[in-house]
Parts: C-alpha cells; sequence; structure tokens
C-alpha cells in the first residue's frame, strides 16, 4: 500500500464533498435527491456520508451541468444513452487537465 492509499479516507462528510467542488452542501442534497446514482450512507444521527464512488458519480454529474451546460434532465439523459464510464472518463480528462493546467501556471510564475 503506498502513501496515497494510507492517506484516502472511506467516507466523506458533506462539508468535504462541498468544497471538493466549491459549491454549497445544499446543491449536494438537491443532487441527491434528483441522481439516483448518488447514495450516501447515513450514520445514526442521520449525517450523509459520501464514499469515492459517490465522489465521483457527483463529478460526472458536476461536469455535465456545470461544465457542459446540461440541464438536469438533459443530464439524467445522458447518463441513461450514454455509457455511463465514457461520461465519467471525459469528467476525469476535464479534471487532469485542469489540474495540469494549473500545475503549468504555477511553473510559468515561478520563472
Amino acid at each position: 500500500m503506498d502513501e496515497k492509499e494510507k492517506d484516502e479516507k472511506l467516507y466523506y462528510a458533506i462539508g468535504e464533498v462541498a468544497e471538493m467542488f466549491n459549491v454549497n452542501a445544499s446543491l449536494i442534497r438537491f443532487w441527491e435527491k434528483e441522481f439516483d446514482v448518488i447514495k450516501p450512507r447515513k450514520n445514526k444521527k442521520g449525517n450523509r456520508l459520501f464514499t469515492k464512488k459517490d465522489i465521483e458519480n457527483f463529478r460526472t454529474i458536476f461536469h455535465l451541468v456545470k461544465e457542459k451546460g446540461f440541464t438536469l434532465q438533459g443530464a439524467k439523459e445522458k447518463l441513461k444513452t450514454s455509457k455511463y464510464e465514457d461520461v465519467s472518463k471525459n469528467a476525469e480528462l476535464v479534471e487532469s487537465l485542469k489540474k495540469l493546467k494549473e500545475f503549468l501556471l504555477d511553473m510559468k510564475k515561478d520563472l
């Protein structure tokens, strides 16, 4: 097990997920109701606990709605009609490119 695997958590609180995407927790609760692929567990207190899979699903929906401009209904249909893996991989690719851009811009500042 490498260092990264040790640091990864099994569950994330709604605040942590909201921070990852720079959105309000209310959006996460709303999308949870709208999209059946987001299925957080709840603890005894009723707090939502999101898995890595939930976060991946949220990232895919975020990509379709916020980055590609899909309506919620359009995103639901896209997830049903497209191969979910293709949409998910596209969202991952966009995320990787954003990180690369950020890295390159940081390097440019340091020059």
